[in-house]
């Protein structure tokens, strides 16, 4: 079924989604907003680990993506290699390298067309091209697993496109996981950290600390999540002009707990049985299993998540109506309460046909999700309230259709749905929208390498993803 868990997930600051505009391939979501697209949520393997696999399907190791730059000249398209990667036991370091090639290939061009002869002089001084800066960034990351529940990851990038290449602009981050008997802990450090609004843009927070402890998911279905977040700084648009910041990450210090309770119910479920593994031929018998083992089995089923969250904030930002930044631009206009409350809720339908392990017409899928964000916002829509928050109080159906193309190759569409009206526009609209083709890799019996598209974003990259769909 679809991804419930990003109805709790969303209420907090540590929640990935995919984005190649940093070499770790992720960015964080904007709490207390919209629940983001299923298919937009970041893998659980970490960038490096990803190349590390990815490099040996790939010629050369060479993994490409697509960006809009800050530099227009530099070109969208980007190529990604993993350069190193020593490792130990409980240790490894990988170094990520990534170039622009746009920007380069027009340089020499132009330089041999106004060139009257080919000569070695032409040649050297088109050499020099391969010397600007700004077509390579890199990025290094190390892990050390101190114990089998603990590990220290810590990583920094220079993204060459930025003037302050050699001096300012260094993303830093520092993450350290605990696992406990059905509890993970987290602490999450950046200078700065990139997060990414359900508008698509992106902002730079310059510090954001987070400390969480959240349940794993039970058979009850109850789950709770607790976290300390603290922003420092003003956040600037890192990829528009100008722009309303959200409040949620203005400078302060939150306290915030979530709950949720989840339940499904299958209408129907076909189960997997001895003789769909093992096929019998002429020849002989064979093991044939499903491609994904989270697909194996044909359904239809009902799902729901139900929730709370209430939070505290401490700190000048957390008084004021309007912030400013060092040039005196107004970067927030909402008001953030220092104390708030509220309930969220999604329900889900899924059906699935087809077990996904023949070559061909074995897998048809769609998941519906309804989802709201924000009761509060909803109940003074409904009573017509000035205050009401127009981006929370309208509901979201999200739509997921997946269809096998032949064997292990998924053609997939993940799109979500305003159920209400638009400037211009009567009625339910796209909102946002995210296509994908996977091959998925028996060996790991839930993997597949993805490859997706962002037009909203006008990005895309190729990833590893381990048990997800």
């Amino acid at each position: 079924m679809a991804n419930l868990e990003s109805a709790i997930d969303s209420a907090f600051w540590d929640q990935s989604i995919s984005s190649p505009r940093t070499l770790d391939g992720s960015a964080k979501s904007v709490p207390g907003e919209p629940f983001p697209l299923d298919g937009a949520r970041a893998s659980k393997a970490l960038r490096f680990q990803q190349l590390s696999f990815l490099r040996n399907g790939f010629p050369l190791g060479i993994v490409p993506s697509i960006s809009p730059p800050s530099q227009k000249d530099l070109g969208s398209f980007s190529l990604q290699t993993l350069l190193l990667r020593p490792s130990t036991s409980n240790w490894w370091l990988g170094l990520i390298g990534q170039f622009r090639p746009k920007k380069l290939i027009s340089a020499i061009k132009t330089e041999l067309q106004s060139a009257d002869e080919l000569e070695l002089p032409v040649f050297r001084d088109a050499a020099k091209h391969f010397l600007d800066k700004s077509l390579y960034s890199v990025a290094l990351a190390t892990q050390l697993s101190l114990s089998p529940s603990t590990s220290l990851l810590w990583s920094t990038e220079r993204q060459g496109e930025k003037k302050e290449f050699f001096n300012l602009h260094v993303y830093g981050t520092t993450y350290v996981y605990l696992q406990l008997p059905d509890h993970d802990i987290t602490l999450d450090a950046a200078w700065p950290e990139l997060f990414m609004d359900c508008k698509g843009k992106y902002w730079e927070v310059p510090e954001s600390i987070s400390l969480d402890m959240s349940s794993l998911p039970s058979d009850s279905g109850l789950q709770y999540h607790f976290g300390i977040h603290k922003n420092s700084g003003h956040p600037q648009a890192f990829n528009a002009l100008d722009g309303e910041a959200p409040s949620a990450l203005m400078p302060g210090i939150c306290a915030k707990a979530a709950f949720s309770y989840q339940k499904s119910k299958d209408i129907w479920r076909r189960k997997e049985t001895k003789e769909d593994l093992i096929i019998k031929t002429d020849k002989g018998s064979y093991w044939r299993p499903s491609y994904d083992v989270r697909l194996r089995e044909p359904h239809a089923a009902i799902s729901g998540i139900i929730g709370g969250t209430c939070a505290a904030w401490f700190g000048k930002g957390s008084k004021n109506v309007e912030s400013q930044s060092e040039d005196n631009i107004p970067t927030t206009n909402n008001k953030r309460s220092p104390l708030s409350a509220d309930f969220f809720g999604s329900a889900c339908y899924t059906f699935q046909h087809g077990q996904f392990r023949k070559l061909y017409g074995d897998l048809t899928r769609v998941d519906a999700r309804l989802d709201l964000s924000s009761l509060s916002s909803f109940a003074k829509r409904i009573f017509k309230s000035s205050s009401a928050n127009k981006s929370l109080s309208s509901p979201r159906l999200n739509l997921i259709f997946q269809q096998q193309i032949a064997g292990p190759i998924v053609f997939r569409v993940d799109s979500k749905l305003l159920l209400d009206s638009k400037a211009g526009k009567l009625g339910p609209h796209i909102e946002d929208v995210i296509y994908s083709l996977s091959y998925s890799l028996r060996l790991l019996r839930s993997g597949k390498v993805v490859a997706w598209y962002s037009p909203k974003r006008k990005e895309g990259m190729i990833e590893l993803r381990l048990f997800e769909f």
